[in-house]
């Protein structure tokens, strides 16, 4: 099994993009702000942008919140060349990105219309698919200021999170789809009403989906996209150059697991999915690994070590030590055939462990311990 160098990762100046992917609860947030944290503090000026909606990030940087816009992590010593890194955080909002996209691209007065179309207020907070899009447009926003030597994407903890790579296709799809051409009619053709301007070959169209959606509702939609149809182009290209660019050498995927069997299959599946969309898959994170400090005293001799002294009658704190060791060296070979699981399949991915915790990560000082296993203690 290689052993992956995050050190050489979060240190090489070539690297601009993390993206740290993996289901919920394997400690995915705290991997990408310990991540985060050590780049910061060898040197480099480093914003993680959240799309998790979770606080675990902002408490752990003592942030009381956090918002679209990156906030400075305090406490963050920088480089000791004196090259001053720094750590800021932030997490995505979907409404208020979309927001900046359309005051970006359109004139005042058009963008008030905008977000004032009852369409516009559903799919900006709480439509499937804007989330995606919006990862992708926050994410092109913050490469394109190019203001950071490193973004750490810390994506949502479930299959979605690599949702944000069908952004560019399934945008194109919609853009290219017959409802979005019968919805821009009203608007290509001097605004009239919906059910006035479709061409009598649509008729059977129109009342069905008024009948559905309710000719205001239809109103409201054909006069969103079409407010919207010189942005739309805009989108897509944007969306289709930051996928580009998370395939170029400058970005890495990280997948974080658990010795836990669900979430090595999903590890599995995220990477899987990232060979198969020549995605630069830098290796596994597998958090929360148990070890013991006498590796060849094996369960069983730990076991009848134990029962021995039991039936003597002496030394019963010693008995009970070693049925703790041999729980212990039970759990261990479990979570290493567990991972076995993943480097059988996936042998060319390099992995790194990372012990587990006492207690849950609060604070930069536990950020800076899960830091320093992620890069073998250095």
């Amino acid at each position: 099994m290689t052993v992956l160098d995050i050190e050489a990762l979060l240190t090489d100046p070539a690297t601009r993009i993390i993206v740290c992917c993996g289901s919920g609860g394997v400690g995915k947030t705290t991997t990408a702000a310990a991540l985060g944290l050590r780049a910061a503090e060898a040197g480099r000026k480093t914003v993680v942008l959240t799309i998790d909606p979770a606080r675990r990030l902002a408490q752990s940087m003592g942030l009381s919140e956090l918002d679209n816009v990156p906030r400075r992590v305090k406490g963050v010593a920088g480089g000791e060349d004196g090259s001053g890194g720094e750590l800021h955080a932030m997490m995505l909002d979907m409404k208020r990105t979309f927001d900046e996209v359309v005051l970006a691209h359109t004139d005042p007065e058009r963008a008030e219309e905008i977000f004032a179309n009852p369409f516009y207020q559903a799919m900006s907070s709480s439509f499937s698919g804007t989330q995606e899009y919006m990862a992708m447009e926050k994410l092109s926003q913050l490469r394109a200021a190019d203001e950071w030597d490193l973004i750490i994407v810390d994506t949502p903890p479930s299959r979605s999170a690599l949702d944000f790579l069908d952004a560019p296709q399934n945008l194109a799809r919609f853009l290219d789809g017959r409802l979005l051409r019968l919805l821009l009619a009203p608007a290509k053709s001097g605004g009239r009403g919906v059910m006035k301007v479709m061409s009598a070959s649509f008729s059977l169209f129109s009342r069905v989906i008024t009948k559905i959606l309710g000719a205001q509702l239809l109103n409201d939609v054909s006069t969103f996209v079409g407010a919207l149809d010189s942005m739309f182009g805009g989108f897509r290209e944007r969306a289709q150059r930051t996928y580009d660019l998370l395939k170029t050498p400058g970005t890495a995927f990280v997948v974080v697991a658990a010795p836990e069997p669900d979430a090595v299959r999903e590890a599995s599946y995220f990477a899987d999915r990232l060979i198969a969309e020549d995605m630069p898959l830098a290796g596994l994170v597998l958090n929360r690994v148990h070890a013991t400090e006498a590796p060849e005293l094996s369960a069983a001799d730990a076991q009848a070590g134990a029962e021995e002294l039991d039936r003597a009658g002496t030394s019963p704190l010693t008995a009970e030590v070693l049925r703790l060791h041999a729980d212990l060296s039970r759990l261990v070979e479990r979570e290493r055939r567990i991972a076995a699981g993943f480097t059988t399949a996936h042998p060319d991915v390099p992995v790194v462990e990372v012990p587990a915790e006492a207690e849950d990560v609060h604070d930069l000082d536990g950020l800076r311990r899960v830091g320093s296993a992620l890069t073998g203690g250095l």
